[in-house]
């Protein structure tokens, strides 16, 4: 599977967690994004996405777990990943080009702007890679 992950780049930008070189992916509380994180499996793709005033799909992380339980959650509903960063896009594709090709108006990214956890189909991921080669 493909996913998109999102996060505040003055929280944790790409470039931070390519430097720690693992992270949880922990903080998602939405039911929607909750249940898509307790898909992922280990080796799964993950597009790293700045949120905020950036906007824009930046980097590609990989899981390097199943998803699990969250240990600091007391009710033991929520879950969270281990995630290795992959590598920087050559460029970042921005939600404003996202937005304007008709290929991903059934995109989440584009739908349900607000979800910090979505599935991302393999045509989409191919198209979105393929924008960040560009110049």
């Amino acid at each position: 599977m493909n996913w998109l992950f999102k996060e505040e780049p003055s929280n944790y930008s790409y470039d931070a967690f390519a430097k720690d070189k693992k992270t949880v992916w922990s903080g998602v509380r939405n039911p929607v994004a909750q249940r898509n994180l307790r898909s992922v499996k280990k080796g799964d793709r993950i597009f790293y996405y700045h949120t905020g005033d950036e906007k824009a799909v930046v980097g590609i992380a990989k899981a390097a777990c199943d998803a699990y339980t969250d240990p600091d959650d007391a009710t033991g509903k929520a879950h969270v990943v281990d995630i290795v960063p992959a590598k920087k896009l050559k460029r970042a594709v921005t939600l404003k080009e996202i937005k304007a090709d008709p290929f991903f108006k059934d995109f989440d990214l584009v739908r349900i702007s607000r979800l910090s956890v979505m599935p991302v189909s393999d045509p989409q991921w191919t198209r979105i890679e393929k924008r960040a080669e560009q110049a």
